[in-house]
């Protein structure tokens, strides 16, 4: 999928989601998106409590190599606004992909979470990956309440007491 390629998803509550390659002309644009995310959000998706995301965070979002790792962001068809961020990220075999997902606090509840994921798996499974995964802090119940509805599996992160890995195996 080229950077200039925009897919329509359908979310439960009605909101088409645009979703496209992220591409560096985004780093100021997911910047903003990512100071609308709460900021206990923030923290799930990079692991650190932080009020603001960093340039070092953001560059491997808009510097992805479009295969093995992606990086999307979805707009709200309706209003243009920026309302998701997801990454696929791929191992060397292209056997297991992990997924990592924001959305935009105004929008979280509407499906868009869903939409992304379910996207994003098949993201996966469209490269040959057997399996995706997701590592989450046992805090963020909605998350993997969102993971365990689509069929994701929970098992202890090796460790870490505070972490679960969710994962789901397509073949």
């Amino acid at each position: 999928m080229s950077p200039n390629d925009v897919i329509t998803l359908p979310t439960r509550s009605g909101i088409e989601l645009e979703v496209r390659p992220a591409k560096e002309s985004d780093e100021a644009d997911l910047t903003a998106f990512f100071e609308r995310v709460a900021d206990e959000d923030r923290r799930f998706r990079f692991f650190a409590a932080a009020d603001k995301v960093s340039a070092q965070q953001i560059a491997p979002l808009v510097n992805a190599d479009q295969f093995r790792t992606e990086s999307w962001i979805g707009f709200d068809k309706a209003s243009g606004q920026m309302v998701s961020s997801g990454v696929l990220a791929c191992d060397a075999a292209l056997d297991t992909a992990e997924v990592a997902i924001s959305v935009a606090s105004v929008y979280k509840g509407k499906g868009i979470g869903w939409a992304m994921l379910d996207f994003l798996g098949k993201q996966a499974e469209a490269r040959g990956c057997r399996k995706v995964m997701s590592i989450e802090s046992r805090e963020n119940s909605a998350a993997i309440e969102v993971e365990r509805d689509k069929g994701f599996t929970p098992e202890s992160f090796p460790g870490d007491p505070t972490l679960v890995v969710l994962s789901k195996t397509f073949r």
